[in-house]
């Protein structure tokens, strides 16, 4: 009788203990999910140069009746680019070959079979006053297709990082404003998100980068139009508030 009136008290008191711990972590719980004056603002970064540098994309197509002849003449013709490259003093690593094909193909209009050969290269020049010089000798040496010219700029690095610094300050300034007349103040960030789809300059205003004077005197025609481009980044951020 006595072990068991021992037995009973033990489990009343372990029975207290739980009651009290799980008392102490709902008070616990209860300060953890206080909630923490805050604010939530965006902000944008903006920042604009001019473009130093042009992603040129250019091929060489031949078409013909024999596949093997239309192969060596479409190489033929790449070898003389692929050296008149070389010669303009282009770096090995600032141009590749991107792709090469051979397909059959068929000509509705005289119903008949043919082959097309394709190769196509990549270039990264990196003066842009070189670039008139360079498509016309690309041209000159078997070029037939201009795929794509992309303006970029060597301080993209740099750009993105002021643009990030920017963005963040006009968050804070935001924010500032938003309690100004709530008399509270901006404090830490205690989130950032960066919302930026991916970093890629956007063209925006263009002007003309060289012109060749015509023989009757008249207005001169314009060759290239780099503009500038836009470095452009949007964040979040969370502020708490003091």
């Amino acid at each position: 009788m006595y072990i068991l009136l021992q037995l009973k008290k033990k489990l009343k008191m372990k029975k207290t203990a739980i009651i009290l711990f799980m008392m102490f972590m709902t008070a616990l719980q209860a300060q953890e999910i206080k909630q923490i004056p805050m604010i939530n603002v965006s902000g944008e970064g903006k920042v604009k140069t001019e473009p130093d540098q042009a992603l040129i994309i250019i091929s060489v197509e031949t078409k013909g009746n024999d596949a093997k002849d239309v192969k060596k003449e479409n190489d033929k013709k790449m070898d003389a680019v692929l050296k008149m490259i070389k010669n303009a003093n282009i770096a090995k690593e600032d141009f590749q070959t991107q792709r090469v094909s051979l397909n059959p193909n068929y000509d509705y209009e005289k119903k008949k079979n043919y082959y097309l050969a394709t190769q196509t290269v990549q270039i990264l020049l990196k003066d842009l006053s070189k670039y008139d010089e360079l498509m016309e000798a690309t041209v000159e040496a078997g070029i037939n297709r201009i795929n794509n010219v992309e303006f970029k700029t060597s301080k993209l690095t740099q750009l993105q990082s002021d643009a990030r610094k920017l963005a963040i300050k006009d968050a804070k300034t935001k924010a500032e404003d938003f309690v100004s007349v709530l008399g509270q103040k901006v404090g830490k960030a205690i989130t950032i998100s960066d919302n930026s789809s991916g970093y890629n300059p956007q063209p925006i205003l263009y002007r003309s980068m060289k012109t060749e004077a015509m023989s009757d005197g008249s207005a001169p025609n314009q060759t290239l139009a780099i503009g500038e481009i836009e470095i452009l980044v949007n964040v979040s951020v969370s502020f708490i508030l003091d």
